[in-house]
């Protein structure tokens, strides 16, 4: 792939790129191994105390650094006609940009800004501690959010992938300067970060930016109070089976969760094509039965989730409350079905053409290009073509699909989580879970 370069610089950051010289534009990305999985990390850190750091600096990286406030940010990306922005994952941060080629080292520059000269300014926090306060709330008054949020939970339990994203509100209103700069020294870390673009750009002008801009003196010199970069703590998983929330809202949301698989195994590809069939889209089984035949439901899915080191696989419908119980049995029944009877060739075909044509789709655009180069790059997977994705796609087959149902229809391991007015009828619902998990 002569389109495709890497390079390190002598402080140790990585740089990826992809040259599409058709396209006038560039996206860039600046990729760190800063999430909620690596938080409350070190013998240093209180029980809970960094929950929500690794989102919480993400915002504040935009309020203002040595060289710019956050007005000119805003006005820098702003003349360049292109977009800025971040977010945050469980095991990552990303900060990114696009913008036309001409532009690229002014993009280059500014991330590096923010990602190595942020002011972490004292009244600045205390005021993005009301956004994101404010953000943690609006989470929570998203039923369905909770719904998926405690779903995680109760899967992960113990395990550091269970850690909220955002946080809590007790640990966000204690968030001093100090301890994000010490936690900034443990993850923001040339060896921990990587630089990735794809458009129509010359690598070598890339990499001289990035030297020129990339300077973690600033960081760094908090080395000695945070140690090295950790890895994140895998603990076993041991917790309830079922979270019935009462909330006092017009629908019930159902969320089941089942054991899935890390991102780029060999089972990754098969669930994608499973999910498809069971949930993933209009023609599948549960919302044809759910939403279609039954009008049960208005929103009826599935998902599977995909991490470095393993992942689940997701149920939800959400329903009115007094069809709360008929929704979960048939979502369950549906389920059921798929491991004792399998998928059809049809479905297979069907499924194959559209996560083809979705992800084709998907790569027009320099944005699709630098995220797939970067997230790879920072998590150490070797870069897949398009071609090789592809046949991966094509790949998948009736007996690969068998061969994880064991696995990930064991309604032995099923978690629930159901977010309404329950409080009357809780107890059928978890009758209903536990005699599908003892019946497996």
């Amino acid at each position: 792939m002569d389109n495709i370069f890497r390079t390190t610089l002598p402080n140790g950051l990585r740089i990826v790129g992809e040259r599409m010289g058709n396209y006038r534009s560039v996206s860039i990305g600046c990729w760190v191994g800063a999430g909620s999985v690596y938080e409350n990390v070190g013998a240093e850190c209180e029980a809970g105390t960094e929950s929500g750091v690794s989102h919480f600096i993400e915002h504040m990286l935009f309020k203002g650094t040595e060289n710019r406030g956050a007005d000119r940010i805003a006005e820098e990306i702003d003349s360049l006609g292109g977009n800025l922005n971040a977010f945050t994952s469980k095991e990552c941060t990303c900060f990114y940009a696009k913008v036309i080629s001409e532009n690229l080292v002014d993009a280059a520059d500014l991330i590096a800004d923010l990602v190595c000269a942020s002011k972490l300014d004292a009244d600045d926090i205390e005021r993005e501690k009301g956004v994101v306060s404010e953000e943690i709330s609006m989470n929570e008054d998203s039923p369905e959010d909770v719904a998926h949020d405690t779903l995680c939970s109760l899967f992960y339990g113990t395990d550091a992938l269970s850690n909220p994203i955002l946080g809590t509100q007790q640990s966000v209103g204690a968030f001093g300067a100090d301890m994000l700069r010490a936690y900034m020294a443990r993850r923001y870390r040339p060896e921990n970060i990587v630089l990735a673009a794809a458009g129509n750009f010359e690598p070598e002008t890339l990499r001289a930016a990035a030297e020129r801009a990339f300077d973690f003196e600033r960081i760094i010199s908090f080395a000695d109070k945070a140690g090295s970069v950790e890895s994140a703590p895998r603990k076993s998983a041991h917790t309830g089976r079922i979270a019935l929330i009462d909330k006092d809202i017009e629908q019930a949301h159902i969320a089941l969760a089942f054991p899935g698989f890390a991102s780029e195994s060999k089972e990754q590809y098969p669930l994608l094509m499973l999910n498809n069939i069971v949930g993933g889209c209009m023609s599948s089984r549960l919302f044809q039965s759910i939403r279609e035949k039954q009008g049960l439901a208005y929103s009826v899915y599935s998902s599977p989730t995909f991490f470095s080191n393993g992942g689940y696989f997701t149920l939800y419908a959400g329903t009115g409350e007094k069809q709360t119980e008929k929704v979960l049995e048939l979502m369950l029944e549906e389920y059921a079905k798929v491991l004792k009877h399998g998928v059809r060739a049809e479905e297979l075909e069907r499924s194959k053409r559209q996560i083809r044509t979705g992800f084709l789709l998907g790569r027009e655009s320099t944005g699709a290009h630098a995220s797939s180069l970067g997230r790879g790059e920072l998590f150490g997977r070797r870069y897949a073509s398009v071609d090789e994705i592809l046949a991966r796609i094509d790949g998948v087959s009736i007996e690969s699909i068998n061969e994880i149902l064991p696995t990930v229809c064991d309604m032995s391991r099923i978690k629930a989580a159901v977010v309404g007015r329950i409080e009357k009828y809780s107890e059928k619902l978890a009758n209903i879970i536990e005699g599908a998990a003892n019946n497996n």
